[in-house]
């Protein structure tokens, strides 16, 4: 590890190997390494990750089905991937913006190591069931978000932990009832830690995006609308986990706006 906690990040971020990349994570989390928040690093396009899953557009990955093994070990890898991706998603937070308050970067550090312990237990289940992370195929699109918002931390903030983060928040509860139903209840207590600490991590984005917004002079509500349209994402949509999402930062003003019928929008 380096003499830096933001190129401690970089190090994890780029390192392809899943393990050793959670132990990466880990580490720095538990270090007290100085932190250099003026210095621009040169966050990578692609992080590290390994030659498996495949990764396919969004619509070609197979429905799962959790009623039978294959389906329900597709679903837990599903989840997986997005634990993975959640790791290198916050990495990148601390590792592309520079200048930002110290808490900032503490903030994602701590996302990353609860994010890489996600996905640990997820794997770990995962290989009880007889796979493991990487043997079944996965889409990008936690990542190509990223790479949309890697020019401004304000659109980062406002447009991935605040919708495709968030989004976890209102299906979790449905995807454990579907393993509780296929009796898979280990997997759905696994899912309740993440859900519970999920709303921190959305949480995170909320203080952060709010943060910049009144560093800028922006009114957020429409400064988030307005970068949803540049962006090309969607607003959030209902239903909503309403108690979750207000744990989480949201208002419900905010909230209300977003249920209000948009039959010309997708839903995200």
């Amino acid at each position: 590890m380096t003499n830096d906690a933001r190129r401690a990040a970089l190090q994890a971020l780029a390192c392809a190997d899943p393990a050793e990349k959670v132990a990466l994570v880990r580490d720095l989390a538990a270090s007290s390494l100085p932190l250099d928040a003026a210095c621009e690093l040169a966050a990578p396009i692609i992080p590290g990750r390994p030659e498996r899953p495949a990764l396919i557009p969004p619509q070609r990955v197979p429905r799962r089905r959790p009623a039978s093994l294959p389906g329900r070990a597709a679903l837990i890898h599903a989840i997986a991937h997005i634990e993975f991706n959640a790791i290198n998603l916050a990495l990148d937070a601390v590792v592309r913006f520079h200048a930002m308050p110290v808490d900032y970067y503490q903030d994602w550090i701590g996302v990353a190591a609860e994010e890489a312990h996600h996905f640990s237990l997820l794997r770990a289940h995962l290989r009880g069931l007889g796979y493991d992370y990487g043997d079944f195929p996965a889409h990008d699109g936690l990542w190509e978000a990223a790479r949309k918002t890697a020019d401004d931390v304000l659109a980062r903030m406002a447009l991935v932990p605040r919708v495709l983060e968030a989004r976890g928040l209102d299906v979790t509860p449905a995807m454990q009832a579907k393993l509780r139903a296929a009796g898979d209840h280990e997997a759905a207590a696994i899912l309740e830690i993440i859900l519970r600490d999920e709303i921190g991590h959305v949480a995170v984005g909320n203080r952060w995006y709010q943060w910049l917004c009144e560093q800028r002079d922006l009114p957020p509500a429409a400064t988030f609308k307005a970068l949803s349209e540049r962006y090309g994402q969607s607003l959030p949509r209902a239903p909503f986990n309403l108690e979750a999402r207000l744990a989480a930062g949201f208002s419900s003003e905010e909230l209300a706006a977003w249920a209000e019928p948009r039959p010309d929008s997708r839903v995200v």
